[in-house]
C-alpha cells in the first residue's frame, strides 16, 4: 500500500480542532492542490472562499450550528460558479449557462476540486470536516458570502489541526457499491445490507464517545422521513441555474 492509498483509507472526519491557524503556504498548497483536480472541458466552474475573519464564522456558525464551523484552522466554502463564464467575452447564450446540465458540471467540478483539497490537507497531517449543514439555510448562506448570480454556495470545508483522533466509520461493504457491468438488483444486495447494519451497530456501541444503539437502516429511515432543506430547488433556480 503506497502513502496515498494510506491517506485516503486513514479518512475519518474531525469535528474539534486545536485554536492553530494554518500558515499561508498551507492555505495555497492545499487550494492549488484543489486546482489540479479534473474539470469538465477545462471549464473549472466553481470558487473557493476562503474564511479568515472570526465574524464572518460566527454568522455560518448560526445557520450550521456545528462548532467546527468557527473553531478550525481555516474555512473552505466550495461554490458551483458559472458567473466567471457569464461575464467572458462571446458568451451570448445564457440559457446554456443556466441549464441542469452546467449546474451539474458545476457541482462535480466543485466536489472533485474539494476532495482534492482533503487529500492534500491530511497528507500534510491536517483533519478536515465536510459541512453540508451550511445548506441548512441556503438563502442566509449565500447572503452572508454575497455572491453574485450564477454562483450556488454547496458546502463548506473545515480544516485544522486534530484535537481528537474519532475511530474510522465502516462503509458499506465492497459488493453493496460496486456493481459490475449492470446494476444489482437490490434483492442481491439486501445480504451486504444486513451485514452492514450489524457492523455499524457495533461500531456504535464500541467507539470511544457518543455510542449509541443505531443502525445504518435505522440511520437512513429517520434521515429520511421528512423533507428537509426542500427550499433549495427554487433557491438555485432564484440564481438562474437548473432552470432547464
Amino acid at each position: 500500500m503506497n502513502q496515498v492509498i494510506e491517506t485516503l483509507m486513514n479518512h475519518r472526519s474531525i469535528r474539534k480542532f486545536s485554536d492553530k491557524p494554518l500558515n499561508n503556504v498551507q492555505i495555497r498548497t492545499i487550494v492549488e492542490s484543489a486546482q489540479r483536480a479534473s474539470t469538465s472541458s477545462n471549464v473549472m466552474a466553481y470558487s473557493i472562499i476562503g474564511v479568515s475573519d472570526q465574524v464572518l464564522k460566527e454568522k455560518l456558525y448560526a445557520i450550521s450550528g456545528h462548532k467546527h464551523v468557527k473553531k478550525n484552522g481555516h474555512l473552505l466554502i466550495f461554490c458551483a460558479d458559472l458567473h466567471r463564464l457569464e461575464q467572458l467575452d462571446g458568451i451570448e447564450h445564457t440559457e446554456n449557462l443556466e441549464s441542469t446540465e452546467q449546474f451539474i458540471v458545476g457541482t462535480i467540478d466543485a466536489s472533485l476540486a474539494a476532495q482534492n483539497a482533503v487529500v492534500a490537507a491530511e497528507s500534510l497531517g491536517l483533519g478536515i470536516c465536510f459541512l453540508g449543514s451550511l445548506r441548512n439555510d441556503i438563502q442566509a448562506f449565500n447572503d452572508v458570502l454575497e455572491l453574485p448570480d450564477h454562483v450556488v454556495p454547496l458546502f463548506g470545508l473545515a480544516i485544522g489541526y486534530p484535537a481528537e483522533i474519532p475511530d474510522i466509520k465502516p462503509r458499506l461493504p465492497f459488493p453493496a457499491i460496486y456493481h459490475e457491468n449492470q446494476y444489482i438488483p437490490f434483492d442481491k444486495q439486501k445480504h451486504f445490507i444486513q451485514e452492514y447494519d450489524q457492523t455499524m451497530k457495533d461500531y456504535y456501541e464500541s467507539r470511544n464517545s457518543n455510542n449509541k444503539q443505531e443502525t445504518w437502516t435505522e440511520q437512513m429511515s429517520q434521515k429520511y422521513k421528512k423533507p428537509t432543506r426542500m427550499d433549495v430547488g427554487p433557491f438555485v433556480k432564484s440564481k438562474n441555474l437548473n432552470k432547464q
